[in-house]
């Protein structure tokens, strides 16, 4: 046969065996890759007989003498070596694994087997016997072998490739099922008063764009502590929609606010990115329109019906209106107040302090008017008179000059009246320094904060300000200087 033919027979043999391999992977036990050498012998001889066939003499010749020159250089090798290696497959079925070590007599023979359990190690071929094998062995049975020491090497990186691969598998599964799983999140939010177990809840716009890409806009509502929203993976951005209605009916006002927040988890806290400040108004300044609105937002799904966000709205108008009514009650009262607190003459008109109202009372003659006190009409506080410019004022015994005020049509109005910070308590004291008159304490405390504005209390007075002996300099000033401040400004002329 040819070196060609041969070649060709050798690669068909070759594709024949990797096939077979490949085919019965699964039936191929290692066992049977590791065969004893004398039956893989044996069926090399079969083998090569059977390929043999057909073929001319001269092969048959080639082969003969190949075989011959093995043997010789069996011979040869195993007489320089000076070695004997006995195949497992050559010994007798009685020779024994053990031997005795010569020069012990009659030592027990030691057993020169390794053991792994109850299974023997083989032994190792030498060179020259590994080589003969080698020439023995025929391509095609190398070729399986090969193949099926691939084939184990393919199994066992694959087994670890599949794990892994099944745990990446099984990782993008979690990541895909979270990114469509909507999640709960909690907001900030600060409403005085609110319970939405009661009243509704507060309503939050929400826009953006989730893990899919697709854009949202929708209206999510929270209760009084930010929670109720439920939002796939995504980027949004947050803000209050409209005012909740509490159940005694308050509106609140709505925040401008917008918070950016990107949803990752369930049961995410995002009240230090999305916190919202709801304050209370005043009742009376709450419009239709803002009643309105949240009202709509509480039938939409801030309240559990439509009945209840409809009775939230009735009680929401009836606290604005009774606002508004008290507001027009006080405004009414205060008119009616300022109308008894002011005075006029021919030639001025002035007001009554509001700290003095409900506790003076006045008279008037001409151009004069005197304000006394309301419970007893003999303790003037100020007496008011107009005096052509030029002309001199005198105030009456007793009395000091405590202000002035020009009216430009050349009149100067003159206020005076007993110094009481100075009076009162040299009299209640004993001291006959031309006092008015006597007081009781109660009425002296009283004189004493009107014409201080209660910043000073008749103890003050007493003890510090003027003392037991008597300041009448700073006495004076304390209700001179208060004066100016309360009544003489509002001394105007009369239009």
């Amino acid at each position: 046969m040819s070196d060609e033919t041969r070649g060709r027979e050798d690669a068909a043999q070759d594709a024949e065996a990797c096939a077979e391999a490949l085919e019965s992977l699964d039936r191929i036990a290692l066992d049977e890759l590791s065969l004893s050498d004398l039956a893989v012998d044996a069926q090399d001889e079969v083998r090569e007989g059977t390929e043999d066939e057909g073929s001319d003499a001269k092969d048959a010749s080639d082969e003969a003498e190949a075989e011959e020159d093995d043997s010789k250089d069996d011979v040869q090798s195993e007489s320089a070596s000076g070695e004997e290696t006995a195949l497992l497959g050559s010994l007798p079925a009685d020779d024994s694994l053990t031997r005795e070590l010569p020069g012990l007599g009659s030592a027990p023979a030691v057993d020169e087997t390794i053991a792994m359990g109850d299974i023997p190690l083989p032994s190792v071929p030498s060179a020259r016997e590994a080589e003969a094998r080698h020439h023995k062995m025929s391509p095609k049975r190398r070729n399986l072998m090969v193949a099926g020491v691939v084939a184990a090497a393919l199994v066992a990186g694959g087994a670890g490739y599949a794990a892994w691969n099944g745990y990446q598998q099984e990782q993008a599964a979690v990541a895909a099922v979270n990114a469509h799983t909507m999640m709960s999140v909690q907001i900030g939010v600060h409403a005085a008063g609110l319970d939405c177990s009661t009243g509704s809840k507060i309503p939050v716009q929400v826009s953006g764009q989730d893990s899919d890409g697709s854009s949202v806009s929708e209206t999510l509502y929270v209760d009084e502590h930010g929670r109720g929203i439920k939002l796939l993976p995504g980027d949004y951005t947050l803000s209050i929609a409209g005012s909740p209605i509490a159940a005694d009916g308050t509106i609140y006002t709505v925040p401008t606010t917008k918070a950016q927040v990107s949803v990752k988890s369930d049961g995410q806290d995002l009240s230090a990115q999305a916190s919202f400040k709801l304050k209370v108004p005043s009742a009376d300044t709450v419009t239709d329109d803002q009643i309105d609105a949240a009202a709509k937002y509480a039938e939409e799904g801030g309240a559990s019906s439509a009945a209840v966000a409809k009775v939230l709205q009735q009680a929401a108008t009836a606290r604005r209106d009774a606002a508004v009514n008290a507001m027009s009650s006080r405004e009414a009262q205060a008119a009616r107040d300022a109308d008894a607190r002011h005075k006029a003459t021919n030639l001025y008109q002035l007001d009554i302090p509001v700290e003095w109202y409900g506790k003076v009372a006045t008279w008037q003659n001409g151009n004069t008017l005197c304000i006394y006190l309301a419970s007893d009409s003999n303790t003037p506080i100020a007496t008011l008179v107009a005096v052509r410019d030029g002309e001199s004022f005198t105030p009456d015994k007793g009395d000091t000059v405590l202000g002035a005020a020009s009216l430009g049509n050349g009149y100067t109005v003159y206020a005076s009246g007993p110094v009481y910070p100075y009076v009162v308590p040299q009299t209640i004291n004993g001291r006959t320094q031309d006092p008015v008159s006597t007081y009781p304490m109660d009425t002296a405390i009283e004189l004493v904060e009107l014409t201080t504005g209660n910043r000073y209390t008749y103890s003050q007075i007493k003890n510090v300000l003027v003392g037991k002996d008597g300041k009448a300099d700073a006495a004076t000033k304390l209700e001179t200087d208060y004066l100016a401040q309360i009544l003489m400004p509002s001394i105007k002329a009369q239009d």
